[in-house]
Formats: C-alpha cells, sequence, structure tokens
C-alpha cells in the first residue's frame, strides 16, 4: 500500500528541526557495549566495541523490533577520521551511558501508538561510512578501523540471538546518515529475519540525491567518491546497483531503491537543511560566501537564490519518483526546513509537528506499515481528479475559464508557523515565501479590509460568502480586468484566477465549484 504519494505536494516553511533528541536521566535506555564483535573485528574507528541502547518490547510489541539506525555524516580522508575518532562519532568511548527514546522509538502509547510497545534499538554510529565500510589492512600510522559494515551486521547478529529470530514485524530505520544505511541494508535485513515477518525499512532525512550544486557541478558525488574508495564500501553496497554504476552513485538512494524488493517508506523534508548546505551550496564551492547566510536560513535568501532553492526541490520531487511511483512505498515530504523529523515527539506526532494531507508523521508511517486506509490521504484520487479538471479548465485558451490555478492544502486550526501544503498549481509558479504571505492572510481572517498578493498581482476582496469570496487585480494590465475565486473545503483551499469581465467571473466560478464539489464528496 502507498501511505502518501507526494509527487507534487509540499508542506511547512519552518525554522530547522533539531536533529535529535537525548534525554538523560529518568527512563533513558542505559547502553550495551558489544564486546563479542571485537573479536570479529567489528569496531568503531578507534577500534572501540560497537554499542546500542535495547528497549525491551512487552505485551502484544514483545515479539516486534524496529532497529534504528544513528546518523552523524561520515569522514572522507583520515584527517577527518582521525578528528571523529576522538568523539562520540567515531569511538564508543566518548558516547553518553544514557539515551532517552523519543519519537519513532518513543515508549508511549499516546506518542506512538504503533510502535510504542516493541523492542526498541538505538544502534550507535561510530564508523563514519553509514556502516559500509569493510577493509581490513589497519595503518600502524593511524590506526583507523574502516569497519562499518562489521559492525552493522555484528548488532544484527546479537540481537538475532535475543530474540530478534522470532520477529513477527520488524523495522529497520535510521536518521540522516543512518537513514542512508537504512536504504543500503534493507534488503539484507529482510533476508536475515524469518520469511513469516511482515519487514519493512523507514529512512528519516537519508535520501540524499544525486543534484548539482550552485556552480553547475556534483560536489557531493565528489564526496561520496572519497568515503566510499577510504572506507572500502563498494563490496558493502548493493549489487544490483553496483553491477550497474559506480560504487559511489550508490550512495544515492535515487539509485538503489528502484530494484530494492523491501518496502520502503521516506521521511524526508524537500528543502532538506543538510542538503542545501552540503549539496547545493558547499562550502567549498561557493567561493565568494554568498551563500553563507541564505543556506543557514532561508529567509535570508535573495529572490535569486530562492530561485535556486526552488529548483532543488524540483530536482528532490524527481530523484523521489522511485519511490511515489511503486504501490509497496511510502512517502511523507513536507516543505519543511529541517533535517530528521521523527526523532522527537514533536514532530513525530505532535500537534505542532509537520503534517501532509492533514496527517502526522506517526500516522502515515504507521498506516502504510500496517496497510491501513487512511480516506485523507487519498492524495492519488486529487491528483487524478486535479489532472482531469486541469486540462479542461486551466490554460491560455480563450475557451478556458481560468487562466490559473492553485490548491493549497490547508487547515485553519493548524498551527500558524506551519505552511500549509501546495498540493497542486497550474499556470503560476509560487514559492514558499509568496505562498506564506498568502497562508498569513488566510489565518489573519480580515477579508472586508485585507488584501493578498499571488505571483506579481496584489487583489482586493470584493464579495464574501460561507465557504468562498471573490477578488479583483489592483495592478493589472488586461482591459478586461483579471479576478480571483478563494473557495474553501475540509481540508483544501483552491484558488482559480482568471482574465475578464462579470461573464468570465460566471464561467470562473462554476469551474471551481466543480472541481471543490468533486473534493467535498471524497471528504478529502
Amino acid at each position: 500500500m502507498r501511505s502518501n504519494k507526494m509527487g507534487k505536494l509540499k508542506q511547512c516553511w519552518s525554522s530547522v528541526l533539531v536533529l535529535a533528541i537525548v534525554v538523560i536521566g529518568t527512563g533513558a535506555v542505559p547502553i550495551t557495549y558489544l564486546q563479542s564483535a571485537v573479536a570479529k573485528g567489528a569496531v568503531c574507528l578507534d577500534g572501540s566495541a560497537p554499542a546500542y541502547h535495547f528497549d525491551k518490547g512487552f505485551g502484544s510489541g514483545v515479539n516486534n523490533w524496529i532497529v534504528h539506525m544513528e546518523g552523524g555524516g561520515w569522514c572522507t580522508d583520515v584527517a577527518s577520521c582521525i578528528k571523529r575518532k576522538g568523539t562520540m562519532k567515531g569511538s564508543s568511548k566518548f558516547m553518553n551511558k544514557d539515551f532517552g527514546f523519543s519519537g519513532i522509538l518513543g515508549g508511549k502509547q499516546n506518542t506512538n501508538p504503533d510502535f510504542y510497545n516493541w523492542n526498541r534499538i538505538k544502534v550507535r554510529y561510530c564508523d563514519g561510512s553509514s556502516f559500509t565500510g569493510n577493509v581490513e589492512a589497519v595503518n600502524p600510522a593511524n590506526k583507523l578501523f574502516f569497519r562499518g559494515a562489521r559492525v552493522w551486521r555484528a548488532v544484527i547478529d546479537d540481537l538475532m540471538a535475543k530474540g530478534m529470530k522470532n520477529a513477527q514485524n520488524a523495522i529497520l530505520s535510521g536518521c540522516s546518515a543512518g537513514a542512508l544505511a537504512a536504504i543500503l541494508h534493507c534488503d539484507t535485513f529482510r533476508a536475515i529475519l524469518p520469511r513469516t515477518a511482515r519487514v519493512k525499512c523507514v529512512s528519516d532525512a537519508g535520501y540524499f540525491i544525486h543534484g548539482k550544486d550552485i556552480s553547475g557541478g556534483s560536489y557531493i558525488q565528489s564526496y561520496y567518491s572519497k568515503v566510499v574508495a577510504l572506507h572500502g564500501s563498494a563490496k558493502s553496497l548493493p549489487l544490483s546497483c553496483t553491477s550497474k554504476m559506480k560504487p559511489e552513485l550508490c550512495f544515492f538512494p535515487q539509485y538503489v531503491v528502484p530494484s530494492m524488493r523491501t518496502p520502503l517508506f521516506v521521511i524526508n523534508a524537500a528543502f532538506d537543511s543538510w542538503q542545501i548546505k552540503n549539496v547545493l551550496a558547499p562550502t567549498g564551492v561557493d567561493k565568494r560566501k554568498e551563500w553563507a547566510n541564505c543556506k543557514l536560513d532561508l529567509k535570508k535568501c535573495s529572490a535569486a537564490q530562492l530561485k535556486t532553492v526552488q529548483g532543488f526541490r524540483d530536482e528532490m520531487m524527481r530523484a523521489l519518483s522511485p519511490v511515489h511511483s511503486t504501490p509497496s512505498r511510502g512517502l511523507f515530504l513536507d516543505s519543511c526546513h529541517a533535517h530528521c523529523q521523527g526523532g522527537s515527539a514533536a514532530s513525530w506526532s505532535g500537534a505542532k509537528g509537520p503534517q501532509v494531507a492533514n496527517t502526522k508523521i506517526s500516522v502515515a508511517v504507521g498506516n502504510w506499515f500496517y496497510g491501513r486506509k487512511n480516506p485523507s490521504m487519498d492524495s492519488a484520487f486529487v491528483d487524478r481528479a486535479w489532472d482531469k479538471w486541469v486540462t479542461g479548465n486551466v490554460g491560455s485558451s480563450g475557451s478556458r475559464p481560468l487562466k490559473a490555478a492553485v490548491l493549497i492544502n490547508y487547515d485553519p486550526a493548524a498551527p500558524s508557523r506551519l505552511l500549509s501544503t501546495i498540493a497542486e498549481q497550474e499556470g503560476i509558479d509560487l514559492y514558499p515565501v509568496e505562498l506564506k504571505q498568502f497562508i498569513d492572510f488566510m489565518r489573519r481572517g480580515n477579508l472586508p479590509t485585507d488584501t493578498f498578493v499571488l505571483g506579481s498581482n496584489q487583489y482586493i476582496i470584493t464579495s464574501i460568502h460561507e465557504n468562498w469570496f471573490a477578488a479583483r487585480c489592483l495592478n493589472t494590465t488586461q482591459p478586461a480586468g483579471e479576478g480571483a475565486i478563494v473557495m474553501q473545503t475540509a481540508v483544501f483551499v483552491l484558488v482559480a484566477l482568471y482574465d475578464g469581465s462579470i461573464g468570465s467571473a460566471s464561467r470562473a466560478m462554476a469551474a471551481a465549484d466543480h472541481f471543490a464539489s468533486q473534493l467535498s464528496r471524497k471528504n478529502l
């Protein structure tokens, strides 16, 4: 079942969400050092034992398992790996002894209803290669161990011995570099688990794209090439990918996912904060530091930079096609300027967390895993209805009643810091900042006295009705004028833009009302 086909959807323009939340103290889960792995050569960069945190399942979840891999970037050369091995990202000696579980690993039913009583494991990240390294030799000069793949397998084998061999349901998940690892090891995880078990994988902010940077090149490809070469990752990457292309390209999920056999759910921000900083505008490419402020805070971007950021979002959409084109895969794609959103209760299931089609991340993942149908997430119907409707109603032809239309997923009760989703737009290009102005206008509710802006036009309200209002353009150059009809359903706001007279307005109204009625009949 496809939980959410988000090919054209995006939601929220917020400040960066925290990567993960660590809670030390009451309720925190103690660390387990896997000393037995050392003899197998499965060690951190500094040679110390791998580690994980394990909160045992109970009740109906006693035979269900979720293995979540920690993120934390990569090291590309000896110098950067030496630097890491003096921290918790390269040595278990520096890891905190307790870790508070939250979000997808949370142990409370009210914040994590589908997985709260499962066996929940946090695998600590200390190899710098997304658990793919496998180099036998150790240089005595630097004493670095590149053994990430061995670490992953040692932890999985240990968990199998502790009961995962009897799993009825299992999820391999992760955040960032750990989420990439969840994709790369997904089919192997499926093969290790019992054939009768329901096994799926969840990637949270691990869908790193093979995108162009601001210079027109691909800095991220050269970066991953160094990771693969240093850590000997090629032999650990999916053969279905490495048999067709260079190993470093198999660090990009868009080339791995098409041949994956195990169901996958992707949680990602279309404006992923890490990728904007390191894929789109890496410091090594931004010689003049023109992106130094913009890539950290999108409100500080120029109009030209925002257009480039929007283009990166479009690249993300194209790269995600292997996910949203296959029914067994699920996708939660919002437009938060964020990286990793499933690690805290606030973003995973909180009232102020991101939503797509009025659905929280926790609900979307749970529905997908168990194959539950959620009417409010029937975005496939919306896509089909929209495509059919715009074909006959929107365009530059004089026979079409509308010159442009925008469909917005809008919940007036949702937190004001979140931008609602642009579900579709036709005949007009709107960027997130422009959309935010319109959403703010809607939330203010001062329709009789307020104006709003869409694209290059400013509109003033001319008439207000129960669930819709009409407006006219104040700065049009069209002799017959330009107008807008804004119609709200239970979940969506439809904005219909037209050129012309009162007669044109009636045709535009009929077209908008027809589409709104379709949505209402589906209770979306």
